[in-house]
């Protein structure tokens, strides 16, 4: 229970509340509240969020490849 909350106020009360997808940092460019995201640096978010998913996806390949 500790963990959820914990997880919950992580969320609600910090600046960098799920900055995962990028569809949300997009989002979040375009509002005026403390947890946004300026605009010009969205782009930036965006492409490191594309690139570690390229990076996280070969990682999880090699971790999990068949062993012969």
């Amino acid at each position: 229970m500790m963990v959820g909350l914990y997880i919950t106020a992580a969320y609600w009360f910090t600046a960098s509340t799920s900055f995962a997808n990028p569809e949300v940092t997009n989002a979040r460019s375009f509002t005026n509240t403390f947890s946004g995201i300026l605009l010009e640096d969205a782009l930036s978010f965006i492409i490191a969020q594309l690139a570690a998913s390229v990076i996280g996806s070969y990682a999880l390949r090699w971790l999990f490849a068949p062993t012969r």
